[in-house]
This record gives C-alpha cells, structure tokens and sequence, in this order.
C-alpha cells in the first residue's frame, strides 16, 4: 500500500523503490483505493505525474511518462519482427500496451490476458487517457485468466508475446511468469520466427533476480539483447529483455527503425531510431552491494 502523510499541509506519497530506498511524490487526489481478488489498487493524482495507477504500493503508470515505458517496451520488439500480425501480451491491465500494438495496421489479432479482471474494468472507468479506448478496438480479446494457465492450456501461436507484469521484485502475483518454465511453455506459443519481450523491473536494485531470470531466457533462446530507460515515476530505470530465435534487434541501424515506424504509420512520442540504437548499445547497470539482499 502507499503510504500517504501530512508535510507542511501537503499531501506526500512515500513508495518503495527498493528494500532502502523509496520515492516522495506529492499527492492531489485520491481517486479510488480498492482490494480486488487479487491486489491492492489505487488510481490517485499526483503532483507533476498526474493520474496514477497504483497496485501493491508500487506505481505502474502515470499520465505523465507511461509512454515512456509503454513504447520502450513494445515497439522494438515489433520493429524486430518483419510482420507482426498476432499478439499475445500477457498482463498490461492500464490497455496501454495494446494500445501501442494497436497502432500497427499488420496486426490482426492482439490478445490481452490479465488475472485481475476487477482491474481491468477500473481502468476501463478511469484510465481512459492511457487505453485510448483499445479494449473495444475489433482486432483485440481480453481474456480474464493466470497467464499461466493460458500459455499452458490454449493453442494460439503469435508472433509476438509481451510480459507486461509487476515487477519480479513487487508483487507475487507475477513471480511464476518469469521463471525458467513459464519461459520453457511460453516458446511453444510463438511461432518459429517469433519475438517475446519482457519487462523484467531493476537490475541496479535487484541485480540477482535479474540475472536469474536473463539465465532462464538464455536457456531458452538463440538471441537475447537486454536494454533499459529511466522511467522517473518508478524512480528508477526499467529493464527490458528481447529474447528470439531468429531475429536480433540489434541488427536495425537508427535509419532501419525512423523508416519502419514511418513506413507502417506508427506514431511515437519517446521512441525512434536514435532510441533504439541507444537501447542496443547502452551498458545494463547491476549493483553488487545489492547482490547480499536481493532475493
């Protein structure tokens, strides 16, 4: 839960950023604070980020740098691929991922499976600047169930899959989908040629869980490039991990990118070429006073 005090007659949020560390923001408004079946979630305004969506204490997506985070994660995987038609994001309960793999005309059939169906339906209410009305676009399916259990007991092969979770270091409700099996499962719902991305929380802060679960993708996978992008209101910088067994990222140059978003008509605040190429070579930061107290 974020905890929330009095400072000089202003609102302040205080959240964890680590076991030591936490961020100060300045709140304006509570909006809903609710328990669903399966986390604590909060929608609030805060000062200099705007609306909010908050699970477990942990802010997920805020008005001001979603897209930040939201294009970081989908568009260099979909670039990577040369065709991307069907895609499976698993979690990304806000709508803002399938709204980023919306704006492709290639895709045919983008399928959102989230557990916490209650979520769903309050960002469907609140979150309207962040979904831009993507749930009722006719190419997409929210399917109300444990990731898990879908890669395990359903059929459909895509070309993309996108890990949209909580944090591997946040709540557990996500801690099975990044282990070394779901990972093993998941490789049968992508077809030969496919991509999977995963959004896999801090390196700096959490350096062991991280590289537990970069070893489970190289387990898995011919190809695995790690990138990150500071997200200010995480008060840290997300890492992201593209895994293949085809196709590398790496390999688009700052040209091949500016001309594939312009070619396919896709429209980005944050990302483009020079972003992509400063993804693909920039250093992942891990931390080895963490590494006692990580995990």
């Amino acid at each position: 839960m974020l905890w929330v005090l009095a400072m000089f007659s202003n609102l302040i949020a205080i959240e964890p950023v680590s076991r030591t560390v936490s961020l100060t923001v300045g709140l304006k408004k509570v909006l809903i604070s609710t328990r669903t079946k399966y986390q604590y979630v909060q929608i609030v305004e805060l000062e200099e980020f705007g609306k909010a969506l908050i699970l477990d204490g942990l802010i997920q997506s805020t008005s001001a740098d979603e897209f930040v985070y939201h294009e970081s994660l989908v568009h260099p995987a979909l670039l990577t691929h040369p065709n991307p038609r069907e895609v499976l994001i698993i979690g990304g309960g806000e709508g803002a991922t399938l709204r980023e793999v919306l704006k492709y005309p290639t895709i045919t059939n983008a399928v959102m499976v989230d557990i916490d169906g209650e979520l769903v339906e309050l960002a469907k209410d609140y979150l309207v600047e962040m979904h831009m009305g993507s749930f009722n676009d006719p190419r997409s399916k929210v399917v109300i169930m444990d990731g898990f259990k879908y890669v395990e007991e359903f059929n459909e092969v895509f070309d993309v899959v996108i890990s949209d979770l909580t944090d591997p270091h946040g709540p557990e409700i996500a801690s099975a989908l990044y282990s070394e099996e779901f990972y093993s499962k998941l490789v049968r719902r992508i077809r030969s040629d496919g991509i999977i991305v995963a959004q896999v929380g801090n390196s700096f802060f959490f350096p062991k869980t991280y590289r537990n679960i970069l070893h489970n993708l190289r387990k898995i996978f011919n190809v695995v490039r790690e990138y990150s992008v500071w997200i200010p209101s995480f008060g840290y910088a997300c890492n992201f991990v593209i895994a293949s067994q085809v196709h590398d990222p790496a390999m688009l140059s700052t040209s091949d990118v500016d001309k594939l978003l312009k070619d396919r008509g896709v429209l980005t605040k944050f990302y483009c070429g020079r972003v992509h190429t400063a993804f693909m070579n920039m250093p992942v930061m891990l931390n080895s006073l963490s590494e006692h107290v990580d995990g």
